[in-house]
């Protein structure tokens, strides 16, 4: 097994933002495990991109009743600070071989290009092995069509895996850490 490879950033052109991670869950649960989870990736990619910081996460089941009213502040705030993020963690159990109903709902609400060029990283949480694919099959298009870059495969955990989630992060980081570094304007240190 390699390592991962240790990144720096490139030279920022003077007064450009420092790279912003958020992690977004779609459990309709508050606090939920699959929080948790992207959470963990989130910090992994923070770790790893020297001057990268680590917002507040967004857990969609805190302002979930607000989604199906007129109004939604709380949900509107939500997707202002995804789309000003630099790497957006998306983070969904599997409901229905497929994302939440919930996670969709707030995607929703971006217009055309609403997620233009921010990279993001599908995260899915799932019950079965059978369901492995749904970041890929099902999320990567949505969050393509919204004008995201997406250059990793999805991170997928099973939950009878949960305990070893830290071990499965940094995986899932030696294949897909160099990718997602081009993206965000960092590079290999040789």
């Amino acid at each position: 097994m390699t390592s991962a490879p240790t990144l720096r950033p490139t030279a920022a052109p003077f007064g450009s933002p420092p790279i912003t991670i958020v992690a977004v869950s779609g459990n309709p649960k508050a606090e939920s495990r699959t929080l948790s989870v992207g959470r963990l990736v989130g910090a992994r990619i923070a770790a790893a991109l020297p001057g990268a910081r680590l917002a507040d996460p967004i857990d969609i089941a805190t302002f979930a009743a607000e989604l199906a009213g007129r109004d939604h502040p709380v949900a509107d705030a939500a997707r202002r600070t995804l789309a000003a993020a630099s790497v957006v963690v998306i983070a969904t159990p599997v409901y229905k071989a497929s994302f939440t109903g919930l996670l969709k709902l707030f995607l929703d609400g971006y217009g055309p290009n609403g997620l233009g060029g921010v990279v993001a990283v599908p995260v899915v949480v799932s019950a079965s092995p059978a369901h492995a694919l749904v970041g890929e099959v099902h999320l990567r298009p949505v969050l393509v069509e919204l004008g995201a870059v997406v250059p990793t495969r999805s991170f997928t955990v099973v939950e009878s895996q949960l305990g070893d989630v830290e071990g499965l992060v940094e995986n899932w980081w030696e294949h897909a850490g160099v990718a997602l570094a081009r993206q965000t304007g960092a590079e290999l240190r040789r």
